[in-house]
């Protein structure tokens, strides 16, 4: 038997039944997802990192607010940054995260244009 045969593949390493400290976590981060602005700035840094500056004015929310989701989420460990001069960039730590933020906004495009649900 191989190395590889003995290895579950990534995909099967994530499909084991969850305990209860999977079960909190993925608790935690829909916890994190359930406010409109938060969903909005992590939609936004799905598709590019950005300053907190820009994300108020694409998410029409205030500087402050942004400020105070973002702090949220990189206590969380959602969300990175990275100081350029006086700016400081924010970006998605990982794809599943980026992947479970637009299926949400797939759903949810579904769910308000009357489309049929795929796989």
């Amino acid at each position: 038997m191989t190395d590889r045969e003995l290895l579950p593949s990534a995909t099967e390493a994530h499909l084991r039944a969850p305990d209860s400290a999977r079960l909190a976590e993925a608790t935690a981060v829909f916890a994190l997802l359930a406010d409109a602005t938060r969903l909005h700035v992590l939609w936004l840094l799905a598709r590019d990192e950005s300053d907190v500056g820009t994300l108020a004015d694409r998410c029409g929310a205030s500087r402050t607010a942004v400020s105070q989701h973002l702090a949220k989420l990189r206590l969380a460990g959602l969300v990175e940054s990275r100081r350029e001069g006086r700016h400081v960039h924010y970006r998605l730590t990982d794809g599943h995260l980026r992947r479970l933020v637009l299926e949400a906004l797939s759903h949810a495009d579904h769910r308000v244009t009357g489309k049929a649900p795929h796989d």
